[in-house]
């Protein structure tokens, strides 16, 4: 129903909501048709949520900070990439500056200023270099693999795919470093193959003499590191990478890396441990030349063998790891470690080659800027036989750690060095040569040079001297009493006794009696250098020599009475060369005595062997000759001897003179001697010394209680070996003059005289 307004009355539910009430609408068939819309339902409006103060300042906080950090990225991007912009700028050209002053890699292989010196023992064999030694070029495609793939393990396993830096290496380089409590670059630098080569060409500076005292000085400043360097080294690697290949890379690297014992690249470095080309070594050869880049001197195996193996097998493991050997190939890399040449353990050619290169001009050994070669007279069999002695006597009759000292020195009768032996241990290159460079007081063995010049003056040994209290007034000093070894008096003695028993009374008449100036002269040509003393204590040998001037001098005894140079360089060339520029500068001189009194005392010094002061040094096979020396509170002992093959020296002392406690002459050294000698001649005939055994004499009649040398026994041959210059051997000796006479009445000399 509707009401009389036409209008339908509201309902319930639109009464409780409230709903508006419905629009008039009209219609061509009257309200309220069909097509009438109905009224919009209509929304609920809500009430406005209270805002909280804190939320909204918290809000309005974040706002503000959100805008200075927009504001200020804005400015730091715009500042920023005109920065980036720059520097890249100036890396581009600083890249382009280096890549245009990059040459060929050819002429970047080899670097050193200074060359090297190769030297070959008398077969030929090289046993030693010195100075930088640069064993040719060699490019990273014809090294043996496992050196290639032993390098980028150790080095640089990303250098295949990086382009000259390596941002993650040096982050992980400056957190190690931090970890380890170091500076962010001190240490591990992370360093690229790229690097290191550009450390290597030192950023392209060249080596001037005249800003850096030696190479060594610039070499240390091209590794200087920092941050400065590190920033210079980014253009420089960039410029080698686009200049270079990374073979190119590898073989700059592979020439002028410093591997130790003065090897300059892998070349070099592999002649020098293994004897072989870089081309020929195996896994642990190229492992053990790998260690070596880290750091050259204190991992060289002629340094420390065993700490340069455990340094291998670090990098044996680093292979295995990335795939560069197989595990069965680790395995068997580190059951076979590798073993150095025979060249390589005799440690540079210790002392002996330190000697030669003393030898030559310095413009040609020490300072050579040219690869030189050097043939020497070192025999390396014998070399190892003297130091294997020395060795052996000083472990077994030495108390252990004594700091006692010794040499020895092997020669041929012409002076050609054979062996030399210049301390108990075999040193670093350039060590105190106590064969050749410690002037030391020769004692009792500078009694030889007494009786050369007596027996050149006539004299024989077999005639008499007396053993009894003797005083020589000295001018400007007043009477000087010498004394024997012992303190006792023999009497009237033999020469041949008085020098076998190291008599120093008889050795002081004999001496003025032929004169200290003659004594003194024959020392000097048979080549002790040292200024000798000039007055009666001549004879006792307070005068100073070095070991291989007492060697020398005796050399000439065995010869025949010659002075003989010492020598052991045979010849020096350039490398590549034929013609020498040095030849042999020693070697047999001119005769001081005749060679009948060099074999008269060449039986006399036999005897120091056979019966004298020398026993110990006796050989089980054959004739030896020699003589025994102590100092006073000795300070020094030698023993100097020959056979008919090689003649040898051995002195024993502290550096600081201490006394030696119960050394003489005839005790060890004459046991060195014997030993040295008799590993010398394994495998040697046997040869007879070239001596002249005296006419026995009768003792002159006295009346004093005197003791006399038994006359030596007739072996039936002695005949055969009498002067060659003379028929009449049995002839009367010529009778001294007057005043010969009395000089010898007075000095106690008695016999024949000359025969």
């Amino acid at each position: 129903m509707s009401g009389s307004n036409g209008r339908r009355p509201p309902l319930v539910a639109d009464r409780r909501y409230g709903a508006p009430a419905a629009k008039k609408t009209t219609s061509k068939g009257g309200g309220g048709g069909r097509g009438a819309k109905p009224p919009p339902k209509s929304t609920p409006r809500r009430r406005p949520r209270k805002r909280d103060p804190l939320s909204a300042a918290v809000a309005w906080v974040l706002g503000l900070i959100w805008g200075i950090v927009m504001f200020f990225w804005r400015i730091l991007w715009g500042v920023g990439w005109r920065i980036a912009a720059v520097v890249g700028l100036v890396l581009g050209l600083s890249a382009y500056y280096f890549y245009s002053q990059l040459p060929e890699v050819t002429q970047l292989v080899d670097g050193r200023a200074r060359g090297s010196v190769t030297m070959l023992d008398r077969e030929g064999k090289v046993f030693a270099w010195r100075g930088e030694t640069y064993g040719g070029l060699v490019t990273s495609d014809k090294v043996s693999d496992h050196l290639r793939e032993a390098v980028v393990a150790t080095e640089d396993r990303r250098f295949y795919r990086h382009f000259g830096i390596s941002p993650r290496g040096i982050a992980s380089a400056v957190r190690i470093n931090l970890a380890e409590g170091r500076g962010p670059l001190e240490g591990n630098g992370g360093s690229t193959i790229t690097q290191q080569v550009a450390k290597l060409l030192c950023l392209g500076v060249q080596y001037d003499p005249q800003q850096w005292k030696s190479e060594a000085d610039y070499e240390a400043d091209c590794r200087r590191g920092g941050i400065w360097r590190k920033v210079k080294e980014v253009p420089f690697s960039l410029a080698m990478e686009a200049k270079y290949t990374k073979a190119e890379i590898l073989t700059i690297y592979f020439n002028r890396a410093y591997l130790g014992a003065g090897a300059r690249g892998f070349e070099a470095a592999a002649q020098r441990y293994f004897g072989k080309s870089a081309s020929q070594v195996n896994a642990a050869e190229a492992a053990m030349l790998a260690g070596l880049l880290k750091a050259p001197s204190y991992y060289a195996p002629t340094a420390n063998l065993q700490r340069a193996r455990d340094r291998a097998n670090v990098i044996i493991g680093l292979m295995e790891e990335q795939g560069y050997l197989t595990r069965a190939e680790a395995e068997q890399a580190r059951r076979n470690p590798a073993q150095l040449s025979e060249a390589a353990q005799s440690r540079s050619g210790g002392f002996f080659a330190d000697w030669v290169m003393e030898s030559g001009p310095a413009f040609l050994t020490r300072d050579t800027t040219e690869d030189v070669i050097i043939r020497t007279t070192l025999d390396q069999r014998l070399q190892k036989a003297a130091e294997g002695a020395l060795a052996d006597v000083f472990k077994s009759k030495v108390s252990e750690g004594s700091k006692a000292q010794a040499a020895v020195v092997v020669m041929s009768a012409d002076g050609a060095v054979r062996a030399m032996v210049g301390g108990r241990k075999l040193e670093a290159a350039g060590s105190f040569n106590r064969a050749t460079q410690a002037l030391r007081q020769t004692g009792s063995a500078f009694k030889p040079f007494i009786y050369a010049a007596a027996m050149d003056l006539g004299y024989s040994p077999a005639d008499f001297v007396d053993d009894s209290p003797l005083t020589v007034m000295v001018k400007g000093s007043g009477p000087w009493t010498p004394a024997n070894y012992d303190r006792k008096f023999r009497g009237i003695v033999t020469l041949t006794a008085a020098l076998k028993q190291s008599l120093n009374i008889p050795a002081v008449r004999i001496t003025e009696a032929v004169g200290r100036d003659k004594v003194r002269q024959v020392a000097s040509e048979f080549g002790i250098q040292s200024n000798l003393a000039a007055g009666p204590a001549l004879a006792l040998g307070v005068s100073e020599a070095t070991l291989i001037e007492m060697t020398g001098a005796y050399a000439g005894i065995l010869n025949g009475g010659s002075a003989v140079k010492p020598y052991g360089l045979v010849e020096l060339r350039l490398q590549g060369e034929d013609t020498p520029l040095i030849g042999q500068e020693g070697g047999i001189g001119e005769r001081v005595i005749s060679e009948q009194a060099a074999q008269l005392l060449t039986y006399m010094m036999t005897e120091v062997i056979n019966s004298g002061t020398g026993t110990r040094a006796r050989l089980p096979d054959r004739e030896a000759a020699g003589k025994t020396g102590t100092t006073q509170a000795a300070r020094d002992a030698w023993f100097v001897g020959f056979t008919a093959d090689y003649v040898a020296g051995v002195w024993m002392g502290y550096d600081d003179n201490t006394p030696l406690k119960g050394v003489t002459g005839g005790g060890l050294p004459a046991e060195i001697w014997r030993e040295v000698m008799v590993r010398v001649h394994e495998g040697a005939p046997p040869a007879p010394l070239r001596k002249i055994v005296p006419e026995p004499r009768l003792p002159p009649q006295s009346t004093a209680d005197v003791r006399t040398e038994p006359v030596p026994q007739d072996t039936g041959d002695w005949q055969a070996a009498r002067p060659r210059d003379t028929g009449d051997w049995q002839a009367a000796p010529r009778q001294p003059s007057a005043g010969e006479q009395i000089v010898r009445d007075v000095l106690g000399i008695f016999g024949g005289g000359r025969n």
